[in-house]
């Protein structure tokens, strides 16, 4: 069994989309539209096979995460894999250099990671990832 995808609501769905796009290689498909519950959605799919959903309903109440570091019960980030710990921190810098905050990292964890955390411009916790060898 595999994780088909994961969905996250947006009150911007095109500045969400081209986010994921332009920082992380997401390809979307065409967008859902369905007028009867004012809903919209993309699907972005990535070259691991994994998809993400963005969808919009105006109704949906915001996100509350925070830059301070709140956080809120359910689930919590999305993790993007790279290769080497040298583009976690080439990532870090692109997202930092375009403003977007950078709440920890990059650091090595207790159980094995090189990774950075940031926020989407939805305020969505995201990590940049890679294993690393102890030594």
């Amino acid at each position: 069994m595999n994780l088909e995808h994961v969905a996250i609501w947006t009150a911007d769905l095109e500045r969400l989309k081209a986010y994921y796009q332009q920082y992380f290689g997401g390809v979307p498909n065409g967008k859902y539209v369905n007028p009867q519950k004012a809903f919209q959605s993309y699907f972005l799919s990535f070259a691991s096979g994994a998809r993400l959903e963005i969808m919009h309903r105006p109704n949906i109440p915001a996100n509350l995460n925070d830059t301070k570091g709140k956080q809120h019960q359910g689930i919590i980030h999305l993790a993007f894999g790279v290769e080497t710990m040298a583009e976690v921190e080439e990532k870090a810098l692109e997202l930092r250099a375009a403003g977007y905050p950078i709440l920890s990292g990059p650091r090595k964890t207790g159980d094995g990671y090189y990774e950075f955390e940031t926020l989407d411009p939805d305020n969505n916790r995201i990590e940049v990832t890679t294993l690393y060898k102890a030594g």
